[in-house]
C-alpha cells in the first residue's frame, strides 16, 4: 500500500478515536528535510547540531485557517516551502511544520516526534512543540472538543517535559529579549492573531495546576 494511502487510512481510523488517544500520521522527514531544519537552527538561531534535535521549554497554540485535516497535512506534509527557490538569498526552504494536528473533532494527531524541530513559531523553534488546530476561520471556528484535546496534549507534554510557558501563536513576539528568543534578523516577524486568546487562557485555566510561567510583558 502507498505512503499516501496509509496516511489517509490513518485518519479514517482515527476519527472514529477518543480524544485522548494519540494517532501517529508522520509528515515526511528525510534527509533533505532533516538537513534544512539543521541549516534553520544554524542560520536563525546560530545553534550548530549535529541533529535537529529541541529541549523543549513551551507549548505554542494554533490554528492552521485550513478547513479539512486532509489539506491541513498536505500543507505540512511536503519537507519544502512550495514554490521555494533555493538560489534566493538568506531564504530557508524548510516547509512550515507542527508536532500535533488537533482535528475539529478533536483527534489529535502527532505529525512528528516531540523532540524534534518543527518550523511553526518564528524566534522559539528551538525550544517549542507546536500544536495546530484544524481550522480557525469564521466560517470554521476552534470547536469544544478541539479545547479539550489541546488541554490533554498540554498536560500530556508538561508531565513528560519541563514545560515552562503555554503560550498562543499571537504572543510569540512577547519574547523578544528573553532568554529563549533567538533569532538573529530584527526585520523576520510576521503578525499572528491565533489561536484567539479566548482559547488559550480557557488552556491555560485548566492546566493551571502545572505553575507555567506568565508570558513577559513589553516593557
Amino acid at each position: 500500500m502507498k505512503k499516501t494511502s496509509l496516511i489517509l487510512l490513518a485518519i479514517a481510523l482515527g476519527a472514529c478515536s477518543t480524544q485522548k488517544e494519540i494517532v501517529d500520521i508522520p509528515i515526511i522527514f528525510d534527509e533533505q528535510r532533516i538537513e534544512l531544519t539543521k541549516e534553520y537552527l544554524l542560520n536563525r538561531y546560530k545553534l550548530d547540531q549535529d541533529t535537529p534535535e529541541i529541549t523543549p521549554k513551551m507549548v505554542v497554540l494554533h490554528w492552521t485557517a485550513i478547513p479539512t485535516l486532509k489539506k491541513s497535512f498536505e500543507a505540512f506534509n511536503r519537507p519544502t516551502l512550495p514554490n521555494w527557490r533555493p538560489d534566493l538569498v538568506n531564504v530557508s526552504g524548510l516547509n512550515v511544520s507542527s508536532h500535533f494536528l488537533v482535528d475539529q473533532d478533536g483527534t489529535i494527531y502527532r505529525l512528528m516526534p516531540e523532540t524534534t524541530m518543527a518550523r511553526h513559531t518564528i524566534g522559539l523553534n528551538h525550544c517549542a512543540i507546536g500544536i495546530e488546530n484544524v481550522g480557525g476561520t469564521e466560517g470554521m471556528p476552534l470547536t469544544k472538543q478541539q479545547l479539550k484535546s489541546n488541554i490533554y496534549l498540554v498536560k500530556y507534554l508538561a508531565s513528560k517535559y519541563d514545560i515552562d510557558y503555554v503560550i498562543g501563536h499571537q504572543e510569540y513576539t512577547l519574547f523578544e529579549g528573553h532568554p529563549l528568543w533567538l533569532e538573529v534578523d530584527d526585520g523576520y516577524r510576521t503578525k499572528k492573531t491565533d489561536p484567539g486568546m479566548d482559547f488559550v487562557e480557557k488552556v491555560r485555566k485548566a492546566t493551571k495546576k502545572f505553575n507555567f510561567k506568565p508570558v513577559p510583558t513589553k516593557q
